[in-house]
């Protein structure tokens, strides 16, 4: 992954054991610089759950940072989550490695396993166009941090949700996750709307 940039777990920030340690004031301090106008769900959760969460082990976030300038270029949250997954949206070679890991609902015909969830995954647009990170690059970031994660402890989908738009379904498909399902969601922010749901196996 590209050298210039620093990816931190919140937790460094709040664990007084840490010599990263700076506080829940000074954490919400930093967080304040970013900004997500196109997602407003994305902006939410950063400024008022990600710590939070954190400390719950609700999900952890990663801050990830310019190395030149320290200047917070985006973040990412990861979780373990329980899905359903029906057995006629998925091809037969996923169905195949989904049934070493999961359990099939006769009745529903309806996998269902433990993955690895990418919750969250912002760019920051406070900064120049220059200094902003790739959206390739932010989710390898997560998807580096679910590979060493996997090293530890196993498993073998990632999956993430995102909203009913053009790019961002190309953009994860060329990523190669692959669409399983929708669900309608709603939000404080938001109207409900529909989610796309899609998997990786790692």
């Amino acid at each position: 992954m590209s050298s210039r940039y620093l990816t931190v777990n919140i937790r460094a920030y709040l664990d007084k054991d840490e010599l990263t340690y700076i506080g829940e004031e000074s954490l919400y301090d930093l967080l304040s610089d970013f900004s997500c106008p196109n997602n407003p769900d994305v902006e939410y959760f950063l400024s008022h759950n990600a710590i939070e969460f954190t400390k719950k082990d609700q999900s952890v976030t990663y801050l990830v940072f310019n190395d030149e300038d320290a200047s917070l270029v985006g973040y990412f949250s990861l979780t373990v989550k329980p899905i359903s997954i029906r057995a006629s949206n998925i091809s037969k070679t996923m169905a195949k490695k989904l049934s070493r890991v999961s359990i099939l609902n006769e009745e529903t015909q309806s996998y269902t396993t433990v993955a690895y969830l990418i919750a969250q995954l912002g760019k920051n647009y406070s900064l120049p166009m220059n200094k902003q990170i790739s959206g390739n690059i932010l989710l390898g970031f997560a998807l580096e941090t679910i590979s060493s994660i996997k090293y530890s402890v196993g498993g073998v989908i990632e999956f993430l949700e995102c909203e009913d738009n053009e790019f961002l379904l190309s953009f994860y498909t060329k990523n190669h996750f692959k669409p399983f399902d929708t669900r309608i969601t709603t939000s404080k922010n938001t109207e409900p709307h529909t989610l796309h749901q899609l998997l990786k196996f790692i």
